[in-house]
């Protein structure tokens, strides 16, 4: 396939993963917010901050006060913010135009129905009671697409180009929540007179993750800083975790180079060298110096990303 038509299928998957966790993100902190047990936590503007600072530009002025239904609109449906979900869907519509001989037609009826749907919604509506059904849908709109993919195309090079695009940024958009949350639990500090680690904030960020349940069940105890940061970084079995999205980097980038013995500069190889050092870091390591690690890993993932659009896109 051309390079071009690649790289489009790339940031299809791309575009795809980001639009559903921020608007998880939107309906998490927003109604989560309801529950919280403290009187920051609880608040609006707090929330609306907490949002901005995940999803687009971060405000921080306390002085300013943030408009709920702007802030919302904007980072929602607002066509003019290119961070916003309807340019996310948008984008990735256009990037499947190009690749259309490509991918299947139930795919691209997933899609175009999923962005009509987004295109349509009324802007007053949203803002004044449909947070809960417009996130609800872009979150099983996206898991709808997923599976599409997973179960229309060839599981070919086009499938592992796909699935580089979702991996990379399911990853992405994990930190991104997870450096949002962290700076939430800092601010909001613990619940009911608790430290910073067994703040609310670690609550919401699984749910965030939609890996509350699951974190529960393995570890059979209420969430905490330590075991909420190990289990969305370092758990391979957790779907949502940096290093299982490394694990899926590594099996489709491998599926695509086809080589044995990757170049020390390649993509394969920058990716099989993180993998193995996170596969045996410890989350006492990072938890000391958690806001380095961010840093470090979101730099990481932007230069995998890089080495792989000029091996495969240029």
């Amino acid at each position: 396939m051309l390079a071009r038509v690649a790289n489009n299928l790339f940031w299809m998957g791309r575009y795809i993963e980001r639009s559903e966790h921020v608007a998880r993100y939107l309906n998490v902190n927003y109604f989560s917010s309801l529950d919280a047990p403290n009187e920051l936590s609880q608040s609006r503007q707090f929330v609306l901050r907490s949002m901005l600072f995940m999803a687009s530009d971060p405000v921080t002025d306390p002085n300013i006060e943030l408009d709920e239904g702007q802030v919302l609109f904007d980072i929602a449906l607002n066509k003019e913010k290119p961070d916003s979900i309807i340019n996310y869907l948008q984008y990735a519509r256009e990037n499947a135009n190009s690749a259309r001989d490509l991918i299947s037609t139930e795919l691209y009826e997933s899609l175009n129905k999923f962005y009509h749907y987004t295109l349509n919604y009324s802007p007053e509506k949203f803002m004044k009671s449909g947070l809960y059904e417009f996130t609800v849908h872009v979150a099983e709109s996206t898991s709808i697409l997923r599976g599409k993919i997973r179960g229309t195309l060839l599981h070919d090079d086009v499938y592992s180009i796909i699935m580089l695009g979702i991996n990379i940024e399911r990853a992405t958009q994990i930190i991104r929540i997870i450096n949002a949350k962290y700076n939430d639990a800092n601010l909001a500090g613990g619940s009911y007179g608790d430290h910073l680690k067994n703040s609310y904030e670690w609550t919401t960020l699984l749910k965030c993750a939609e890996s509350y349940d699951m974190m529960r069940r393995y570890y059979k105890k209420a969430p905490r800083s330590l075991t909420t940061l190990e289990f969305l970084i370092l758990n391979p079995n957790c779907p949502r975790s940096i290093m299982n999205s490394l694990n899926q980097v590594s099996r489709h980038i491998s599926d695509l180079s086809k080589s044995k013995t990757p170049d020390k500069n390649s993509a394969e190889f920058l990716v099989g060298k993180v993998r193995a050092e996170y596969q045996f870091k410890l989350i006492e390591e990072i938890e000391e110096d958690l806001q380095s690690f961010i840093e470090k890993i979101l730099n990481t993932l932007n230069d995998i990303a890089k080495k792989i659009e000029i091996e495969y896109f240029l």
